[in-house]
């Protein structure tokens, strides 16, 4: 039976540019891109608008986007009607950091609203049962967080001043051509014990109260929200991730999340004319 004394808001936070995503090959923004006839922004949305807690009801979808005016404009005009149609807002994101955004974002969110769910907007294919988990144990713990076990050796790494093939480009040179920078050859310095690593994923939900408080600090800097309320020396707890709930960064993970949902590139017009 649900409690509707529990209401969920969801955070999504949509700011970033895409930059590595771009840097590696893609022709679009990340969250622009096709995924079953979907973008993937709206996708994700449409994620939560399906969900229903075994505890509590889903009260409010906010989506953080763009910082800057114009490309805000843009992000609007080619999301906000879809977006609105889900039940989601959508406010203008930080300028620099993912923590601005997720700040602008809780500036919007219902005070009445118990807890707060923050996901990266660039996580389409998370799985149900990871869903189900970490909002049921949300209605128990005040913050919960799911996570995968590292099965991969880690090693720390770090550049050397060496070019990795040489400083020359021959060909480049020989053809009149501009060299193309070459990588910096990398090296290991060490092996990291992985006993007790977890990957950390989202969404990741906390009483509304206690992450209100973790972003009132002075030193907002983190890689995620989790992060901000350790450091107020809450206590985090953790849930079962899953794998396939990856984070498309790079256009190689766009065909992984499409093998996930079982989906097929589009085919026919440029998916930046469909959306």
């Amino acid at each position: 039976m649900q409690n509707k004394d529990i209401r969920f808001a969801i955070v999504v936070v949509a700011a970033g540019g895409s930059s590595r995503y771009l840097a590696a090959g893609g022709l679009r923004g990340k969250l622009d891109e096709d995924l079953g006839g979907k973008s993937v922004l709206h996708r994700v949305v449409e994620m939560f608008t399906k969900l229903e807690p075994r505890t509590g009801v889903i009260a409010s979808i906010v989506v953080s986007g763009p910082f800057e005016e114009t490309e805000f404009a843009t992000f609007k005009e080619r999301h906000q009607d879809r977006l609105g149609l889900l039940g989601a807002k959508v406010c203008r994101g930080g300028e620099h950091h993912r923590w601005q955004s997720v700040k602008a974002a809780l500036a919007v969110v219902p005070r009445d609203c118990t807890h707060i769910a923050v996901h990266d907007a660039a996580r389409a294919c998370t799985p149900l049962d990871v869903l189900d988990r970490v909002f049921d144990s949300a209605s128990r713990h005040a913050a919960v967080v799911p996570v995968v076990e590292i099965s991969d050796t880690l090693k720390r790494v770090e550049e050397t001043d060496t070019t990795e093939g040489g400083d020359e480009d021959d060909a480049a040179r020989i053809l009149g051509l501009e060299s193309m920078p070459r990588a910096k050859l990398r090296m290991v310095t060490s092996t990291i014990d992985r006993a007790g690593v977890f990957v950390v994923q989202t969404p990741q939900v906390f009483e509304s109260g206690l992450l209100r408080r973790a972003y009132d600090q002075t030193d907002l800097s983190s890689t995620d929200d989790a992060g901000l309320v350790e450091r107020l020396g809450e206590r985090v707890v953790v849930v079962e991730g899953d794998v396939r709930n990856l984070k498309i960064t790079r256009p190689a993970d766009l065909e992984l999340a499409r093998a996930v949902i079982g989906v097929r590139a589009p085919e026919g017009r440029p998916m930046n004319k469909k959306f």
